[in-house]
């Protein structure tokens, strides 16, 4: 496994127990009208707003409030709110960097929110581009491993997308993490669907470009009530992390 996917490997099983269906519902539903409003209504012809619906459909948010949001994002019907995208830089416990993406219709109140959630869990505010460098746009797709019928394996992937710019394939338990290029995204999720292999949802997120290992279970649950203070602030979209924090470690905090 790349060290890469470390912080993709946290992630997705810290998902798997997170109860917050409501907090991601939220989530789900602003990335569909930032879509909607940037590319326009019609996901056949806007792919970022093609995957914002298909993530939103795979945790089961209600087809109705999935439309709604495309038309409030699309200029179709009223109540749309004018955001844009703040990414704010955290240093953590035993010197963790955290990269916090904000989609805000309020700056100051989204800057006062993370900064209180930081400085109160063991957080510092970090100087642009201190935190950021660390960090390398890529294209995610996050494919599960047992599918409808089969299992799909690392070769099955690999067949199917190096050819659509897909740069490694990673192991995260229950699922593949695909990375690629930013700009191949789209290209990778489509050349898995004419394969015939589904996919849990395909975004462009930041990658560390190094991590920082943290075996401690006491400082990485430190970590985790750092990320898990900014993650729940409403304005906050997306938390990205180096830190490696191994399995028997992870175990122990769900625990």
């Amino acid at each position: 496994m790349s060290g890469h996917s470390k912080w993709a490997t946290t992630k997705h099983k810290k998902a798997a127990i997170d109860a917050k269906r409501g907090k991601l519902f939220a989530k789900l539903i602003k990335n569909i009208e930032i879509a909607a409003k940037m590319g326009g209504p019609d996901p056949s012809g806007n792919p970022t707003l093609f995957d914002a619906i298909q993530k939103a459909k795979k945790q089961s948010v209600p087809n109705k409030n999935i439309d709604s949001a495309v038309k409030r994002g699309g200029g179709l019907e009223g109540g749309g709110v004018d955001y844009e995208t703040i990414m704010y830089e955290v240093y953590g416990p035993q010197g963790v960097a955290v990269l916090v993406e904000c989609l805000t219709d309020n700056r100051n109140r989204a800057a006062m929110e993370v900064r209180t959630a930081a400085t109160r869990n063991g957080g510092t505010m970090a100087d642009p581009g201190s935190v950021s460098r660390l960090f390398t746009r890529k294209g995610v797709v996050i494919v599960a491993k047992a599918q409808e019928g089969k299992d799909v394996s690392e070769d099955d992937i690999l067949e199917a997308t190096l050819d659509a710019g897909a740069e490694e394939v990673n192991d995260l338990g229950e699922a593949f993490e695909v990375q690629s290029e930013a700009t191949d995204v789209v290209a990778v999720r489509s050349a898995l669907q004419d394969a015939g292999i589904d996919y849990e949802s395909a975004d462009v997120q930041f990658v560390a470009s190094m991590d920082i290992p943290v075996a401690d279970p006491v400082a990485a649950g430190k970590v985790f009530k750092l990320v898990d203070a900014v993650d729940d602030l409403d304005d906050v979209q997306n938390v990205f992390s180096n830190a490696d924090i191994p399995d028997e470690v992870l175990d122990q905090i769900e625990e």
